[in-house]
């Protein structure tokens, strides 16, 4: 299969993003942040959306959901755990489900931690997996509605995936998130590398997303809480990798 894939700038840092099949005519949008740009990026192209999937029910992820619903009348999966708060939610999801899309089967991936119901997409015969807020490049997402220890689960559900895995995130908070990795682990020669391809990358302005498994394994700080090189750099040694994982994400929190 050959899909023709768009990222979308959305608000001020998140990301939406396109898939197209020309041969279903399938064309697939995950997460909905505003309208404007991603009927721009469809009339652009002479597409007419087919389905959405939606990762978890902020308002960041859904505002664009009634008019891209009034225009198009796609088909709109998303988690059955917030389906109260997400507009024209079609078909409601949970672990272990898969969202048909055109030639697509995206298996759902249950995720809690930055909301109890957020789910993300993995497709495993192309590799793919948006991770909404879960998941960032080298970061993950706030914990607004779940204890550390049930986004620790999440993460390294996802940090088990092929590594060869194309990652796309909600947001492009990665500088951000690798000037805080370095500064945590300076001696990190990986976390350094990664660092100074991202100023570049953002001093061009260019997206940092998608990532892969692989690189994130290798230098997402939280996915390495079970290191004990990150242990120590937070005077933890020998502690639990979710409790490491949250005084990391607090660190996080406060600068």
């Amino acid at each position: 299969m050959s899909a023709e894939i768009v990222l979308i700038p959305c608000l001020s840092d998140n990301y939406a993003v396109l898939l197209a099949d020309s041969a279903s005519n399938a064309v697939v949008l995950v997460d909905a942040p505003e309208a404007g740009p991603i009927l721009e990026a469809l009339d652009a192209r002479g597409w007419a959306l087919t389905h959405v999937l939606i990762t978890h029910k902020h308002a960041d992820h859904i505002d664009g959901l009634p008019a891209l619903i009034e225009r198009f009348h796609p088909q709109v999966f998303g988690p059955k755990a917030e389906a109260d708060a997400i507009p024209g939610l079609d078909v409601q999801l949970a672990e272990g489900d898969v969202a048909e899309a055109g030639p697509w089967r995206f298996e759902v991936i249950a995720t809690p931690g930055h909301t109890r119901g957020h789910i993300v997409y993995h497709e495993p015969r192309e590799g793919w997996l948006f991770a909404g807020d879960t998941l960032f490049v080298m970061g993950c997402g706030r914990l607004f509605e779940d204890t550390p220890e049930a986004m620790w689960r999440s993460l390294s559900k996802l940090a088990a995936l092929p590594a060869e895995t194309r990652v796309w995130c909600g947001h492009e908070y990665t500088l951000s998130n690798a000037r805080f990795s370095a500064g945590v682990l300076p001696e990190d020669s990986a976390v350094a590398s990664r660092l100074a391809q991202i100023e570049r990358k953002r001093a061009a302005g260019e997206p940092t997303v998608p990532s892969t498994i692989g690189a994130e394994r290798a230098t997402n700080l939280f996915l390495r809480a079970g290191e004990d090189r990150v242990a120590a750099a937070l005077g933890l040694a020998g502690g639990d990798p979710a409790a490491i994982f949250a005084a990391l994400r607090e660190r996080k929190n406060r600068g």
